[in-house]
């Protein structure tokens, strides 16, 4: 057992928010206790002491949904790229990434990408992988990798039928050996789901096959209207929108994650609400797309789960949160809106989201929750009470003011360096991986 204290304590628990002198007891994996630190020393005095040095004590952030695989593009100019439009955009940048991809390539992304989580304190990942460069054994490698750096990790292939049947059933395949492979692991650190893309690159033939395919007690992940593309589509070869083709081939459920959804009316968020449907909003992404604002304020007074992630553009998530709340007020031409909706999103929805997959709570620091919990650098300018936290950490902090992470009772960071892991060998290597992936990819271009 150790104690990290001496810190302004965020629980994310209702009962009791906010301790200005705050303690976590960490025993094994779970969370042992949670107090003053004064109280907790008391209760425990042989147990070791991490002093988080006046820091604010928090619960790791949660990644709803994320794009390992996409590490590799920060950089990257792909010759004869000059997406107008979002179809433009999938085609030229990132199905071209992901048809060059191989298994070296995907495992190197995951390297770096969960190294970046580490230090942003993002200590729970849900993945949406595609590489059809190397389909097979590509989750596998993730998931390796995840165990090396002992990220929590929710993993799925994105199925599409873009590439032809031969590697959409490869695609389905892996998810479905993954599923099996996840449901056997008793860590409860790695979990498995049927990806699948928009539905304008699936048949409704693909859809039945996946549905009939797909295990047991299986989650979905599936990217839903995120261009207006992909609505066209379905009303001009269906002759319905989305969540209704999506509803009547049993795919929406509670254990199905929808990204994106900027494209859907009121009727399809009924639809959504009804099944007990999640949705994911990836604000930095559909900006930079322009691929529209999504009718999150709306969806958020439904009643709907909608959590938020980063669709691979960051892993930092008060980045995300930052840019959702003023993408919000922008779009909606009034500044006393998402103040509540987006700290909620990612601080409670994520959890709960989370809840339906893992077997004990994570995103909150309580008595039996697993022990995923970081300390932020940062002392207030202003008071900090339990009312104004998500103020403090919208103006006050970045992933950067992540000094200590604790994933699962293990500490994996601590005063900003990593512990157990050669960060710059790590990086080393990555730097080789993806100047051998950019050189494949612009041959011949």
């Amino acid at each position: 057992m150790y104690l990290l204290g001496n810190g302004r304590l965020v629980t994310r628990d209702s009962s009791s928010p906010f301790l200005e002198n705050g303690c976590v007891a960490i025993e094994g994996n779970l969370i042992a206790a949670v107090g003053s630190t004064e109280a907790l020393k008391a209760q425990y005095p042989d147990a070791e002491f991490k002093d988080a040095k006046g820091g604010v004590i928090m619960p790791g952030f949660i990644n709803a949904h994320n794009h390992i695989y996409s590490a590799f593009a920060r950089g990257l100019s792909i010759k004869g790229n000059n997406a107008t439009n979002f179809l433009e955009v999938l085609d030229q940048q990132w199905w071209t990434i992901d048809r060059n991809l191989l298994l070296k390539d995907t495992k190197a992304s995951a390297d770096a990408t969960y190294l970046n989580c580490i230090e942003n304190g993002v200590t729970t990942v849900f993945d949406h992988h595609a590489s059809y460069g190397a389909v097979e054994g590509s989750l596998f490698a993730i998931a390796d990798s995840a165990k090396e750096f002992g990220v929590r990790t929710n993993l799925c292939y994105e199925i599409s039928d873009r590439d032809g049947q031969d590697k959409m059933k490869e695609a389905v395949k892996e998810n479905v050996d993954f599923i099996n492979f996840a449901q056997k692991d008793e860590t409860d650190m790695v979990k498995g789901m049927m990806g699948m893309h928009a539905p304008f690159t699936l048949s409704n033939e693909t859809l039945e096959f996946c549905m009939k395919e797909k295990p047991e007690g299986a989650g979905i992940h599936i990217h839903v209207a995120e261009g207006i593309d992909d609505l066209y589509d379905s009303l001009a070869k269906y002759n319905k929108r989305l969540m209704y083709r999506l509803y009547d081939m049993d795919v929406l459920g509670d254990k199905t994650i929808c990204g994106h959804c900027i494209y859907i009316n009121e009727a399809e968020m009924d639809l959504v609400k009804h099944t007990n449907t999640m949705i994911v909003h990836n604000p930095e992404s559909n900006m930079g797309n322009a691929v529209g604002c999504p009718p999150v304020l709306k969806i958020f007074e439904k009643g709907i789960l909608i959590g938020l992630g980063t669709d691979g553009y960051t892993n930092d998530m008060l980045e995300s949160y930052k840019v959702a709340n003023i993408l919000h007020k922008h779009n909606a031409c009034k500044p006393n809106v998402a103040w509540g909706e987006i700290p909620t999103m990612l601080f409670e929805n994520n959890r709960e989201m989370a809840g339906r997959f893992y077997q004990q709570p994570i995103g909150i620091l309580k008595e039996g929750a697993y022990a995923d919990v970081i300390v932020m650098d940062y002392d207030p300018l202003t008071p900090m009470t339990a009312d104004n936290i998500n103020s403090h950490l919208l103006f006050g902090c970045t992933g950067s003011n992540v000094v200590t992470t604790i994933i699962n009772g293990t500490v994996k960071m601590e005063n900003r360096e990593m512990v157990g892991i050669d960060k710059k060998a790590v990086l080393a290597h990555c730097r080789e991986e993806a100047s051998d992936l950019w050189t494949r990819i612009n041959a011949g271009r």
